[in-house]
């Protein structure tokens, strides 16, 4: 195999799309640079020579050609696809078998950067190793020049059936990364001649619940740690979602709940919306603009009151308000489900003004529309947090054959359930709570002591994952670590990763590679929306008055994007952080 070094052409990020504001100085100290590097040899010989690492079966090498592979329209250079797997086993416990698949892309000519690529749901499929990140689909890691891993955490097929085996569980929680990285590592030492410089971790949902785990364990192989809506409390979310689920069973027309579109009768898309423009109407103004994005989200907590600035039906329900009961319901979903003794089971909500977004109901193909609040407050809880608490989480798990997950969702004692996500026994020797969250996730030391950061960005009307918990992340960090090591950038309107009336395309991934190598702490990060005639593909819950090019600084908290005064709504140079 060939290797050759070239000018170090990735010495700095392609330009973005988005600008970034960055502080006057550097700080004190930071890791050294990523240098480039090239890749000639041929990719099929590469795959054969990968066969002699260890644990590894190598099932695809091929080189993907120039335009072969797109991202937002944008064609992404030449590069090596590597599919394989690793450990595979039988279960002693179910008779399946099991494995570590995985997807590596290197590119021809490399930044010196390995990205590991941590993906969402209950993982089970080896999603392209792109690398994306931000909101929509901006721009990929793959097309900076990054070497990229993607993998499906050792199990395979997406349901929570994998739950069974006490191995496939500690994989997906976070035992596939710590055998998936030397791996990639040497590979790319195999491909390049050289380890990686610089070693990222990016994702968002329970990718990044992955992120933040790998910060926590494995801070001596990364340096920079992107997480996106970070489930890192995922099992309490979980637990959280069903006693939503009862709750908004209480008030469906349709008592007997067999699936999310009756649950969804509990609070139809009119009431929905109803709710979001009211709180437009109350909060919108508090930034200085009038726009349809509420910037100032702690301010709205306090001047927004639900029972007194939404309607109240005297008759029947028509879309122009909500009972008394739809508003007690509401209200303790946004404060946050508890035990039958009171004890918080997860999170509060903001009220923001995306609790509008997402339809119910389900289309023509069968599935479920979208991810919007719509899918996380109804579809969910009876058709994903049911199998993850009852079969992942749970120890031991539920019995698979009888297992109904919409009977499991609205019938099981929640206050045992919650209970479970803390408790092991013999066989399943962690707890759900043990092996899915990062151990000790605000005392970070080992990855601020060796120069590495973290960023972190949730969007204020994510509604699966709270903004709130992030918040209470950030604070545990700067108390436990320190400050001008971990950033969290809340985008207002922005459900869950993206989407929503927002500006939910943005690059991070940019700033924290300058924040690690360079030393420059990011501040105010440029995001646009994605309207109609946008390249990246359109995001259907931007209001219609919008610009489709409008965009917005996302601020580090506790700073929000106050307007000016003066200067286009539709343009963040209108706005500065505050």
């Amino acid at each position: 195999m060939q290797t050759k070094k070239i000018a170090p052409i990735f010495a700095s990020l392609l330009a973005s799309v988005l600008s970034l504001s960055t502080a006057n100085a550097k700080e004190p100290w930071h890791l050294s640079a990523a240098s480039a590097d090239s890749f000639s040899g041929d990719c099929a010989s590469l795959g054969k020579a990968l066969e002699s690492l260890p644990n590894t079966q190598i099932s695809l090498s091929e080189t993907v050609a120039e335009g072969a592979q797109k991202i937002a329209n944008k064609a992404i250079a030449e590069h090596c696809a590597i599919k394989g797997k690793m450990f595979e086993r039988t279960s002693n416990v179910d008779g399946k078998t099991y494995a570590i698949g995985f997807e590596m892309r290197l590119p021809r000519q490399w930044n010196g950067r390995f990205l590991h690529q941590g993906n969402g749901g209950i993982d089970g499929v080896v999603q392209p190793a792109l690398g994306g990140f931000g909101g929509g689909p901006l721009s990929n890691a793959l097309d900076q020049g990054f070497a990229v891993l993607s993998s499906d955490a050792g199990h395979s097929g997406g349901t929570p059936a994998f739950g069974i085996d006490p191995q496939a569980r500690l994989d997906y929680g976070y035992q596939a990364v710590a055998k998936l990285t030397p791996m990639a590592k040497a590979m790319l030492e195999m491909a390049y001649g050289k380890k990686p410089d610089r070693s990222y971790f990016a994702g968002c949902s329970n990718g990044g619940r992955h992120a933040l785990v790998a910060a926590s364990r494995y801070f001596k192989d990364y340096d920079g740690i992107l997480a996106g809506a970070p489930g890192y409390n995922l099992p309490k979310a979980a637990v959280a979602n069903l006693a939503g689920a009862r709750l908004y069973q209480s008030v469906a027309t349709t008592q007997a709940v067999k699936n999310h579109i009756e649950l969804a009768t509990a609070m139809n898309d009119a009431e929905r919306q109803l709710v979001a423009n009211k709180v437009l109407e109350v909060c919108d103004a508090l930034d200085g603009a009038k726009d349809g994005i509420i910037q100032n989200t702690q301010a709205c907590q306090k001047k927004f009151d639900l029972s007194r600035d939404v309607p109240s039906c005297t008759a029947q329900r028509d879309g122009s308000c909500l009972s008394v009961d739809q508003k007690r319901v509401l209200s303790t979903i946004f404060k946050g489900p508890t035990t039958s003794k009171g004890d918080l089971i997860y999170a509060s909500f903001p009220f923001d003004a995306g609790f509008g977004a997402g339809k119910s109901g389900v289309p023509s193909g069968g599935n479920p529309v979208g991810s919007g609040v719509a899918f996380w407050e109804f579809f969910a809880p009876l058709n994903l947090d049911s199998g993850a608490t009852g079969l992942i989480f749970k120890a031991p798990p539920e019995d698979l054959a009888a297992f109904k997950p919409v009977e499991f969702a609205l019938n099981a004692d929640i206050d045992a359930l919650y209970a479970s996500m803390f408790t092991p026994n013999e066989m399943y020797s962690e707890s759900a709570m043990s092996f899915m969250t990062p151990p000790n996730a605000t005392q970070l030391k080992g990855l601020r002591d060796k120069g590495g950061k973290v960023l972190v960005y949730h969007g204020v009307s994510d509604s699966i994952f709270s903004i709130n918990d992030s918040i209470a992340w950030l604070n545990g960090v700067q108390k436990d670590t320190g400050k001008n090591f971990a950033k969290l950038y809340p985008v207002p309107g922005m459900g869950h990763c993206s989407g929503g009336p927002s500006t939910d395309q943005f690059d991070l991934l940019t700033p924290l590679v300058k924040w690690v190598e360079q030393g420059i702490e990011p501040q105010a990060v440029v995001a646009s929306a994605r309207g109609a005639d946008n390249a990246g593909g359109a995001n259907s819950d931007v209001p219609a008055n919008w610009s489709s090019q409008r965009t917005r600084p996302l601020c580090p908290y506790p700073q929000i994007a106050t307007y000016k005064g003066k200067g286009s709504l539709e343009d963040a140079k209108s706005f500065t952080c505050r």
